[in-house]
């Protein structure tokens, strides 16, 4: 059964668990960084639960919007920091870049602006919108939620051109560690961060090479750290050229809810994408993924809820604007 939003005894102490643990790891820097937690709790009170009811209702017309949400997050603060550049609109903008062309959940930064325009108008940053969107999304998949620190403000800066040091599907582990170096995150954030893969999909287009080209490699002609049971399911769904735009879980048998599957998925050799199955299979990052594949991880290993949480925060102050810097934008796609 899907938790919903009345959480129990259990989850509240969980909840409260979960929070204190944050405040005591997180919050120096979140200060340092600009942003703070009660940032509108006088200016606009009713921010968080605006997006919250608003992320629920699209999500429950469409469930898929909790990973696309989750994912616009990351490439937002992985350029020009998170400062919501990625929802400018326009012919050159990040939002036209390559990597950034299957984005989705625009229209419920959109609509969630619009309702806290009518509430508190001129005062919440679209980049603080969608810091609490993704975290909704995790919530509203069956993840832990957190406290999102807030008063980031929006960038004016948006070009395609920018996106080219985005995390790449083909990336090797020490280009990938050096990406999230580059944004002040460690090799943990690195694993634990992708491990957002734990819900949503990712299109053939992204990862067919892998099931078809290795014929020098392999008898099958197949990535040889694919699970051999595993192609055969692969292939399926992304016949050789076949619709590269049919979409596959990236973490097979529970592609809906956020847990650590996904990390056990890599441990049997089935990550998805290429850059994913190599977080096990490259030794600077196997020891920190093992840690979250085992069965008593919480206990012996990694929490991954609690990591996950601390990692977004962490991922949450990349290249904040405040203060002067940057503005509150009217609306979310145009500068004002």
């Amino acid at each position: 059964m899907k938790k919903t939003w009345s959480s129990n005894l259990l989850d509240l102490f969980l909840s409260i668990t979960l929070i204190l643990t944050l405040l005591s790891s997180t919050l120096p820097s979140v200060h340092a960084q600009g942003t703070s937690f009660g940032f509108y709790a006088r200016t606009c009170p009713n921010v968080e639960s605006i997006v919250r009811t608003t992320v629920q209702s699209h999500f429950q017309s469409d469930p898929t919007v909790a990973p696309a949400l989750l994912r616009m997050h990351f490439h937002d603060c992985f350029v020009q920091g998170c400062d919501a550049s990625i929802l400018i609109n326009g012919p050159n903008t990040e939002k036209s870049a390559f990597p950034n062309r299957l984005l989705r959940g625009f229209d419920v930064i959109d609509d969630a602006k619009k309702k806290l325009e009518a509430a508190c108008a001129g005062v919440v940053s679209c980049a603080d919108i969608i810091a609490l969107a993704a975290r909704d999304s995790v919530a509203l998949t069956n993840g832990a939620g957190w406290p999102v620190p807030l008063g980031r403000r929006d960038g004016t800066v948006s070009l395609a051109s920018d996106t080219n040091n985005l995390p790449a599907f083909t990336d090797s582990i020490q280009v990938q560690v050096q990406k999230f170096a580059d944004k002040g995150l460690n090799t943990q954030d690195l694993v634990t961060l992708v491990g957002g893969h734990t819900i949503g999909t990712a299109a053939c287009q992204f990862f067919s090479y892998r099931l078809y080209n290795f014929s020098n490699t392999t008898t099958t002609g197949a990535d040889p750290t694919i699970d051999p049971a595993f192609v055969p399911q692969l292939r399926a769904l992304c016949p050789q050229n076949g619709d590269g735009s049919r979409r596959v879980a990236l973490d097979t048998g529970s592609q809906d809810t956020f847990d650590d599957s996904y990390y056990r998925n890599l441990q049997n050799g089935r990550g998805v994408l290429e850059s994913d199955q190599k977080l096990w299979t490259d030794p600077a990052t196997r020891d920190i993924a093992r840690r979250y594949s085992g069965t008593i991880g919480g206990l012996l290993g990694l929490r991954f809820d609690v990591e996950f949480a601390r990692s977004m925060v962490k991922m949450s102050n990349v290249g904040v604007k405040s203060g002067s810097q940057g503005q509150i934008r009217a609306v979310c796609t145009a500068v004002n």
